[in-house]
Parts: C-alpha cells; sequence; structure tokens
C-alpha cells in the first residue's frame, strides 16, 4: 500500500493490515514515508484510534526498527518496570535493587524528566561518577553480576519510536491512547524482557489526571503487550500528592537511600514500591503470587540485601564505592534553604502536586527546553501529607534553591499548591486498581 493510501485509509476510519503498518513504519526509517505522511498518519489516529490488532503490529514495527537485546545465558528472569510519570516518584531506584536481591534481572532502561515530572536519569545523575549511557559490555556485566542496571535508552533502541514521538510532539497528536502505548511498549520490548509491570498514574500529577483516562491506558497498555508476547500487568495509582516526602533530584536520591536502608520510609512510597515489586517476582516466577512476592520484597529491605544491590550497581556503573554509607558526602547540596510554612491552621484538603512539580522545575530541577541542563542540588523535601492537620505556622515543606530569590518564589508556588479545609479529608490508597 501507498504511504498516502494508508494514511487515506486511517483517516476514513478504516482497520490497517498488519503487515502495511510494519511496511509505513519500516518506510520511515528508510526514507520512503516523509514526515509529512507520518504527521498525517498521527493525526488520523488521533481522532479515529485504532484496534488492539492495529496497535499491537505498530508497537512491534517500532521495536524491530533497531536492535532487540538478547538476554540469552543469563540465569535470571528479565523482568522491569514502566511508570507514566509523576511527582516525587522515585520508585525505580528502590524497586530495581529489591525485585534484584530477590533473584530477577533488571535492566531497567529509564528516561529524563517531562514537563513537571521527574527523571530517573537525571536523579542518578546527582550520584558523582555514575554513568548512565555505559557501554553494551558493561551493561549486560552490571546486570549479570549484580542484577540490575538503571541507564538511559540507547540510540538503537526503537529509533523509530523517537522520531516519531518526535513529530507527535509538534503536531498536537501526543495525546493518543494507541500512540501512548506503541511508544511506551515498543521501547520496553526492545528491551527483551520476560515480564513488564507498568504503574500508570492519575491525579493531579499525573499526565492521564482522569481517572477514566488512567484505566483506558492501562488497559490498552496490558492489552497490546501480552497481544505482542510479553507478559504484563499494571497497577493503577494515585498521583493526587507526591508519592515521596520529596521532590527533585539530589533529594530524592537521599530519599531512596533511606528507604532502602530502613532510616525513613514514607507510607504510600512503601505501598507502590511493594505492590510494583510483588507484581514483578510474580512475573518472573520467583514468588507464587504477588502477595509472596511482597513478603519476599519486604524480607530483601530488612535485612539489607537491596540497599547492597543498590550500593553495589552505583560502584558497578562508576559511582563511590561508599555510596550508602556517606551519601551526604557525595550528593550535592544547595546553598539556600527555607521553610515554607502554612499561612493558616487547617486540614490539608488539596494538593495541586502538578503545581508542585513545575516549582521545583522553575529552581531549575527540571527542563523547559530539552537542552537545558539541570540543578540536581535543588527541590522540596518533607513535603506535608494530604489529610494532615497543621497549625498556622508549622510547615508545608522545605525549599532548597540556588538563591535566596528563587527560593521565596518557589515558596509561594508551594504555598499556594496547598488548599486548608475546615473539616477532615482523608488520602486514600495509593494503589487504586489492578489489570492483567
Amino acid at each position: 500500500m501507498l504511504p498516502q493510501e494508508l494514511v487515506r485509509a486511517k483517516r476514513d476510519g478504516g482497520t490497517l493490515d498488519a503487515g502495511d503498518i510494519k511496511a509505513f513504519i519500516a518506510g520511515f526509517e528508510g526514507e520512503r514515508v516523509t514526515e509529512g505522511q507520518v504527521a498525517a498518519f498521527a493525526m488520523a489516529v488521533f481522532f479515529r484510534g485504532m484496534e488492539r490488532a492495529e496497535t499491537v503490529a505498530l508497537t512491534e514495527a517500532m521495536r524491530d526498527s533497531g536492535d532487540v537485546l538478547d538476554w540469552s545465558g543469563l540465569d535470571r528472569p528479565i523482568v522491569d518496570k514502566h511508570s507514566t510519570g509523576g511527582v516525587g516518584d522515585n520508585v525505580s531506584l528502590m524497586l530495581a535493587p529489591i525485585v534484584a536481591a530477590c533473584g530477577g534481572a533488571v535492566p531497567m532502561i529509564s528516561g529524563r524528566g517531562l514537563g513537571h515530572t521527574g527523571g530517573t536519569l537525571d536523579k542518578m545523575e546527582a550520584i558523582p561518577g555514575y554513568s548512565v549511557s555505559p557501554d553494551n559490555q558493561l551493561f549486560r556485566k552490571t546486570v549479570a553480576e549484580v542484577g540490575c542496571a538503571i541507564i538511559g535508552q540507547t540510540g538503537r533502541l526503537a529509533p523509530a519510536d523517537k522520531r516519531f514521538y518526535g513529530i507527535r510532539d509538534v503536531t498536537a497528536t501526543v495525546e493518543s491512547i494507541p500512540l501512548i502505548t506503541a511508544s511506551i511498549l515498543s521501547k520496553k520490548l526492545a528491551a527483551g524482557l520476560q515480564g513488564l509491570v507498568l504503574d500508570v498514574k492519575t491525579g493531579s500529577g499525573a499526565f492521564m489526571a482522569r481517572e477514566d483516562d488512567a484505566r483506558a491506558l492501562a488497559k490498552s497498555l496490558v492489552e497490546v503487550a501480552n497481544g505482542a508476547g510479553l507478559k504484563t500487568t499494571a497497577l493503577l495509582t494515585d498521583m493526587n500528592q507526591p508519592l515521596a516526602s520529596a521532590a527533585g533530584n539530589a533529594v530524592e536520591v537521599r530519599n531512596a537511600v533511606e528507604f532502602l536502608t530502613g532510616t525513613r520510609q514514607d507510607p504510600r512510597l512503601l505501598d507502590v514500591t511493594l505492590g510494583l515489586a510483588g507484581e514483578m517476582l510474580a512475573l518472573a516466577g520467583l514468588a507464587a503470587s504477588p502477595e509472596a512476592g511482597i513478603a519476599e520484597a519486604c524480607r530483601a529491605l530488612d535485612d539489607g540485601r537491596a540497599a547492597t544491590v543498590f550500593a553495589r550497581m552505583v560502584a558497578a556503573l562508576g559511582g563511590p564505592a561508599d555510596f550508602v554509607e556517606r551519601m551526604d558526602a557525595h550528593l550535592p547540596v544547595a546553598p539556600v534553604t527555607i521553610e515554607v510554612r502554612a499561612a493558616q491552621a487547617g486540614v490539608i484538603a488539596e494538593v495541586d502536586t502538578r503545581g508542585l512539580g513545575l516549582s521545583v522545575v522553575a529552581l531549575g530541577g527540571g527542563r523547559t527546553r530539552p537542552q537545558d541542563p539541570v540543578d540536581h542540588a535543588v527541590g522540596l523535601t518533607d513535603l506535608a501529607a494530604l489529610g494532615a492537620t497543621v497549625d498556622a505556622g508549622a510547615p508545608l515543606a522545605r525549599v532548597h534553591a540556588r538563591t535566596r530569590e528563587a527560593a521565596e518564589a518557589a515558596a509561594g508556588q508551594v504555598q499556594a499548591a496547598y488548599r486548608l479545609g475546615d473539616g477532615s479529608a482523608a488520602a486514600g490508597a495509593a494503589v487504586l486498581d489492578r489489570y492483567t
């Protein structure tokens, strides 16, 4: 089928043949399909949608546009997790070593911050010397010997997706569930996984703020991944407040180390991390059920195995060998710190989580343009939780900034993000639902 005829067929609401979809993506990579035709195709899909089989074909075509990792010879099951993004979401930093400590192999290929949400790679780069772009030999060696490696996407993993996303980003076609599904899963399929768990977020800090949209995305991701031969489950989780009590880069790394060593474990963060760990261990065949997986994950935390794996991963990828023991000597610290205090007494009834994420970006902890540098030291800590009762003048958060002016501007944004009420307010469960 000619590219323009495929676009016409989808524009008119037709169902595309899998072979035609794969030829279209191959043509895009081979420059037989123009960027204009891809933009038109994306817009047609945006308005007309895709059947499940079409989305599977698109996902597989983008997977096959580059390398597909082969982990044959590794005596551990290969599993990973993907999050749709949130604020204070440092789950990956604990989850990978927990699962590795329980016998899994986690080649975690992560991304940078996007919009108001933080990026796992930006957090890991707060650790001096840590390489998020190791060569393939070191990547494989780390996964084989340590059990996990958190790195960035190589240029040869699903390159068609990278080009396709760039076109979607400038043609207002990002918010399409079939295209989001294919984009996420093509990279995970290319990683050579045997099992995948998805953390699909909803609420004021999520890209899918409406719960119905998040549920539709979770269902699409699970059905398409399984249709493409990858065992997958998804948890729907709440992002109506930051997941951790910290938001930023170095501050979230510190929070993660405290979590792994048992110094401090934010309750909602613990629930989501253990829930995802249980699912991953069950998919990997390392636990009889998600519940049994949660119990095993708790043991790996309590006996220190998970913290040891994290320390070994950091050292293997170029970071300090004593990072877990001496993180305060290694992590960057912002020169200005101020407390944000409640203007009145009351109960925290609502949190504008997106607003908190944007305050971190404004401090320099995120990007407004892809090429922008990130200040790893800045961020927010000691974030007050939804439902907490506070007195007038009580702290809502602590701002870590480069300058006093930036700190005060962020403090105003943080104060505006918290709405206090007179009555009681319940935070609700962190894990809302499960899809298989």
